[in-house]
């Protein structure tokens, strides 16, 4: 009832939210996307979007055919596979960053080993520095991390944005030090808050230094200090605090996928795919 060709269309307009960037990101003309939309409209006889001429949005049978779709595409790779004798084999070296690792990354990793149950993946999950080290030092096939705008290397997955994170009710003294709760090593996340915090002419101490994304949660949630975090990612116990604590702007990050120019490109590339149409990125629980 439903092409495959049409619901993969439909998914990267429901990840992109824009036809001419899935256009795109799919290698085809926008009139071919459309076209496409128009058709698996046709065939769910729903309307599964809504746009105008500025913006594209899921409808609430657009949401429940994302999931669908998700689960008719990998039925179909996964028969494809099976009854052409394609099956991929050998080893995929996967790393992720660890606050990433905590949203839908694992859910879509179960997924991408059923359906290649023959591929040795290997998971390290760490800091982005790390990761980018190991890449390029050839010890990972493709690593998912977080890069500033602009100075990103590779497949742009989503553009999310920087936020202060704390407790809910949390208050900050004016005249006082902000307690920030940071990675022990050079982070991202820790490079922007010291910068955007020296620019506003505010101090700062820091109050615990961890390794883990586990640990920078346990310290906000044990009310040591605030943190920076990708706002698609807060946890539902903490929240991002509020503009009236005067902080200032992190701006925005992108989550990316960098792959190793000598991995093996079929299995790579398999997992890009996994990832970007699983939308790994979700808000995490509070676990």
């Amino acid at each position: 009832m439903f092409e495959p060709l049409h619901l993969r269309t439909f998914l990267a307009v429901a990840r992109t939210l824009s036809f001419t960037r899935a256009a795109a990101e799919l290698g085809i003309s926008q009139p071919t996307v459309s076209q496409h939309i128009r058709r698996l409209e046709e065939s769910a006889g729903r309307q599964l979007l809504s746009r105008d001429t500025r913006t594209v949005a899921l409808t609430d049978n657009g949401q429940a055919m994302a999931g669908f779709a998700r689960t008719i595409l990998a039925a179909h790779d996964e028969a494809v596979s099976y009854f052409t004798g394609s099956a991929m084999q050998g080893r995929l070296r996967f790393g992720a960053a660890d606050d990433l690792a905590i949203a839908q990354l694992p859910r879509v990793l179960r997924d991408f080993r059923q359906l290649h149950p023959r591929l040795n993946l290997e998971l390290t999950v760490t800091q982005t520095a790390t990761l980018q080290r190991r890449l390029l030092a050839n010890q990972l096939d493709l690593v998912f991390i977080k890069e500033p705008p602009g100075q990103t290397e590779g497949l742009v997955v989503r553009r999310d944005r920087l936020v202060w994170i704390g407790l809910p009710g949390t208050q900050l003294a004016p005249d006082e030090p902000i307690p920030l709760i940071t990675y022990a090593t050079q982070s991202l996340s820790r490079a922007t808050a010291v910068r955007v915090l020296a620019d506003a002419g505010r101090s700062w101490r820091v109050t615990c230094k961890t390794r883990q994304v586990n640990g920078v949660l346990a310290a906000v949630r044990a009310g040591i200090g605030i943190a920076v975090f990708p706002a698609s990612l807060i946890p539902t116990d903490i929240e991002a605090l509020p503009a009236s604590l005067e902080l200032p702007e992190l701006g925005d990050i992108d989550i990316t996928l960098v792959s190793n120019p000598q991995a093996p490109r079929a299995p790579v590339q398999a997992l890009i795919e996994a990832i970007v149409g699983g939308a790994a990125v979700a808000r995490p629980s509070t676990s």
